[in-house]
């Protein structure tokens, strides 16, 4: 029988991070432990208010199934327990680390992934004003900058951190705020200034723009997909998704949509919610098999979990045993 300990944290940023929908200067997580007696499997979760989430309403679902995992719920019924979102994903990622230590086999082997190594992230410019955007991207040693947007100054942003960083490749994300109407000549000009890649530039379901969108920079669905049930309808609308395991309810979900984003002909990147290491590490497994990652969540933490990721030069080191799977 296992032992179930569910843990709401809290972890202080260094700076405010801000996108279009507000900022913030805390991770607010829940952390799950699953101990057999022998080893302890560690989960964390990121609950998302877009998506109507808080620490409380995860910690409720959470106790909720309580005494059916701690009685050995499978990892297969849990998929059908809890729905898509945060609180599946705690318990899913802590089945996964409790499984490898059982079976002396790491994740990365128990999921048919390639074997970890250290990969180049994108990092993220929270959204200032240009001037600071392009401060900080001098700060940092990324090849692949992501710049948060949300108002009638984006492009004077993106020029500015353009020439701050020419050798960077950029990616736009939108976070849902950008204009229908400003959207053409802002795809025509980032196509200019470096830009690989926008993400979710109108809301979730209100996207029908992008079937005539310019097709100059490729764009990347996030709020707009949750599971692989949705992967079909957005390939007509989108170039590439951005698979999360906060929102896809964990990494057995996120494993089935990186392949059915291969089938659908869809570019992945791995990304992630402002949180520490042992939210990342599940996502940086599955980031092996992706096109691209965005994980640079620990670094905005004033103060990182113990065995944490190590960032060098613009990569990500793959998690140890001490930290995850």
């Amino acid at each position: 029988m296992l032992e179930m300990k569910i843990t709401p944290v809290s972890s202080p940023l260094k700076a405010a991070f801000a996108i279009s929908r507000g900022s913030k200067s805390t991770a607010e997580t829940v952390m799950v432990e699953l101990n057999d007696g022998k080893h302890i499997g560690r989960g964390e979760c990121v609950p998302y208010a877009r998506y109507k989430e808080s620490r409380v309403s995860v910690v409720a679902q959470l106790t909720g199934i309580q005494k059916e995992i701690e009685n050995g719920l499978s990892r297969e019924d849990l998929q059908r327990r809890l729905p898509a979102g945060a609180a599946r994903c705690a318990v899913d990622c802590a089945m996964w680390d409790l499984e490898a230590k059982q079976s002396g086999k790491p994740v990365w082997q128990l999921a048919n992934l390639p074997k970890p190594k250290a990969l180049p992230t994108t990092m993220t410019l929270s959204l200032a004003a240009p001037e600071e955007m392009a401060a900080a991207a001098k700060a940092t040693p990324a090849k692949i900058l992501k710049l948060k947007l949300g108002g009638p100054d984006d492009l004077v942003r993106v020029e500015a951190v353009h020439r701050a960083r020419p050798d960077a490749k950029l990616i736009l994300d939108g976070n849902e705020g950008v204009s229908p109407a400003d959207f053409p000549s802002l795809v025509r000009k980032a196509s200019e200034l470096g830009v690989i890649l926008i993400e979710q530039p109108f809301p979730a379901g209100d996207d029908l723009a992008l079937l005539k969108r310019p097709g100059r920079v490729a764009i990347c669905a996030d709020e707009s997909v949750h599971t692989r049930n949705d992967l079909q309808r957005l390939s007509r609308k989108y170039d590439a998704v951005n698979i999360k395991l906060d929102k896809a309810g964990g990494l057995t979900e996120a494993l089935a949509m990186l392949e059915e984003a291969k089938r659908c002909g869809l570019s992945t990147m791995v990304g992630c919610m402002v949180a520490g290491s042992l939210s990342m590490a599940p996502a940086l497994i599955l980031g092996q098999a992706a096109d691209v990652i965005d994980l640079d969540g620990p670094l905005w933490l004033a103060e990182d979990v113990p065995h944490g990721l190590k960032y060098n030069n613009g990569k990500v080191s793959s998690p140890t045993k001490a930290l995850w799977g």
